[in-house]
């Protein structure tokens, strides 16, 4: 999905370069990640606007090294990124960019493609029998919800997973993947990030109790409690990227354990959802 560079300048800086489609995102990604630096927030700085180098969109940033990705899918695990979370979209609220449309694919519920899914090629010219058939039924049921909710849309982390966070000393060192941003309503971005937090490779489906902390801790890092639709549409969002992960892993033939978690845990998640 993009091609990352890391070179060391003739003083000693390191730097990355970082190269991806131009697909017209990118802009208002880097202009994201940007203010959130500039205003203290930890990921990397950019120190170029984005240019276009034939189809890709390319710029600069600094080299941020140290820190641990944080492993487990407890409550208390759950807490700690939802926190993170909170002061990373408190910190993007006032900020005005273009929406960086299309949604990443993994959270592309909003698309107006025929059928289910968002159209993507080198899924679509795959053999869609390995699609097991309760997998289609739940994203159908959560899509649905989700397109009915009505919610304003704001600027988030769309791919808020364990491999793109790292700690040091118990704190949040950076926050990596600002490709990943999405425009979505807030209850949405949250639900989603509660079921895929844990996340380091494979689909991953964090338990029940570990998103109902996570959706808590959220709400009261950010001072405000979501309405009873919002909580509904948390619910429902937290099962699409999952049930995309899931498709993707079947097409490619396999299924990873999360695949045998997720009809167990999809009656409860959608009964939540109102879905």
């Amino acid at each position: 999905m993009s091609a990352v560079f890391g070179l060391q300048l003739a003083d000693g800086t390191d730097i990355v370069i970082k190269a991806r489609a131009g697909d017209g995102r990118a802009a208002s990604c880097v202009a994201a990640q940007q203010w959130l630096a500039e205003n203290g927030f930890p990921c990397a700085c950019p120190r170029t606007p984005v240019s276009r180098v034939g189809p890709l969109a390319v710029h600069v940033e600094e080299f941020r090294a140290e820190g641990e990705v944080l492993p487990g899918d407890t409550p208390e695990v759950a807490v700690r990124c939802a926190e993170v979370l909170a002061r990373l979209m408190a910190g993007l609220a006032d900020l005005a960019v273009a929406p960086p449309l299309p949604n990443p694919r993994w959270v592309r519920w909003d698309h107006a493609d025929s059928g289910l899914w968002p159209a993507i090629a080198s899924l679509d010219a795959k053999d869609q029998e390995l699609v097991p058939g309760y997998l289609t039924d739940i994203a159908g049921r959560a899509r649905r919800r989700l397109l009915s909710a009505g919610l304003p849309c704001v600027l988030g982390h769309a791919d808020f997973e364990a491999h793109n966070l790292r700690w040091l000393d118990d704190r949040i060192w950076v926050v990596h993947d600002w490709d990943s941003l999405a425009w979505q309503p807030e209850a949405a971005l949250v639900g989603a990030a509660s079921t895929v937090f844990p996340k380091l490779g494979p689909a991953r489906l964090a338990p029940i109790e570990s998103t109902e902390a996570f959706l808590a801790a959220y709400q009261d890092a950010r001072g405000r409690w979501f309405t009873a639709a919002e909580q509904e549409v948390a619910w429902a969002a937290g099962l699409w990227p999952v049930a995309h992960d899931i498709r993707w892993e079947a097409l490619h033939g396999y299924t990873a354990v999360s695949g045998e978690a997720f009809p167990v845990q999809a009656a409860e998640r959608l009964h939540r959802a109102n879905a």
